[in-house]
Order: structure tokens, then C-alpha cells, then sequence
């Protein structure tokens, strides 16, 4: 499971020209479940999110976590992530999750993140969506567990 973290000033996810899941200051996590993922994958990687520290402290260094500051996530279902790149010039998707496995292992994270009290939005599993957000840094993490 892959889980691409963005820090956000503001973060928003429309699907059909309508708001489905809007955030101000937080995380956009673009989420990624591949066929060996389990629930037990979505649980260390939600873990693994919500303490990850990539919010300024007082000094302005990278120390406070998304609870700490008070943020909210914005979790984006995106298979694409698990595509593997190393060669041609079309992307696999070999590894990737089945569509079945992918939206249980990405609702199952969601639950987790709710039941930590963390405000969280989402997306549409499986829908075209439209995702725009505002990068504050940039600061951007590749996890994986």
C-alpha cells in the first residue's frame, strides 16, 4: 500500500462538476492498494500518516503531526501509484489491487482515520475525479509499508 502525502493550505476532490470532499490546512493522501496488501497494511500505513511530522513547530522545523496541528485529511483512492514504471513507455498495473480488494482496503483505511477523531473527506472509489489542492512547501512524501 502506498500512500503519496501532500501538506495543504487547501485541498478539494470533485466528481461531475460537484464537491465531494473539500479540506482547508492538512494532508491530501493519495491512496494506492496493491494485490499483498491486508488490513493490517492500512492500519500500519494509517499510523504510520497520522504521525508522520511534516507540520511547522515554533521554531519551524518539521515536528508537529496532522493531530497536532489540528488538520484534516483528504483521502483519494489512486491506483496509478502502484503502477510499475521501470520499463517500456506504458505503465503496468500488474500489481495493483483488484477493484473489489482495493475499495475494501481504501474504506478500511477511511474507517481507521475516523476513528482516531482526525477530520477526514474523501473521494469517489473508482470515479473520475478531479483533484485540486494548494502544495504548502511544496512538501510532498512517498510512504509505503
Amino acid at each position: 500500500m502506498k500512500g503519496l502525502i501532500q501538506r495543504v493550505k487547501h485541498a478539494k476532490v470533485e466528481v461531475v462538476g460537484e464537491v465531494v470532499g473539500e479540506i482547508q490546512q492538512g494532508l491530501l493522501v493519495l491512496l494506492g492498494v496493491e494485490q499483498t496488501d491486508s488490513r493490517q497494511t492500512a492500519e500500519k500505513l494509517c499510523k504510520k500518516i497520522l504521525n508522520y511530522r511534516v507540520f511547522a513547530d515554533e521554531q519551524d522545523k518539521m515536528n508537529l503531526n496532522i493531530q497536532q496541528v489540528g488538520g484534516a485529511l483528504l483521502v483519494v483512492s489512486q491506483f496509478t501509484l502502484v503502477a510499475d514504471t521501470q520499463s517500456g513507455n506504458r505503465p503496468s498495473f500488474s500489481s495493483g489491487a483488484s477493484a473489489a480488494l482495493g475499495k475494501e482496503l481504501y474504506e478500511y483505511f477511511v474507517s481507521l482515520v475516523i476513528q482516531t477523531s482526525t477530520p477526514c473527506q474523501t473521494g469517489v472509489y473508482g470515479a473520475d475525479m478531479q483533484v485540486s489542492l494548494q502544495n504548502d512547501g511544496p512538501v510532498t512524501f512517498m510512504l509505503q509499508v
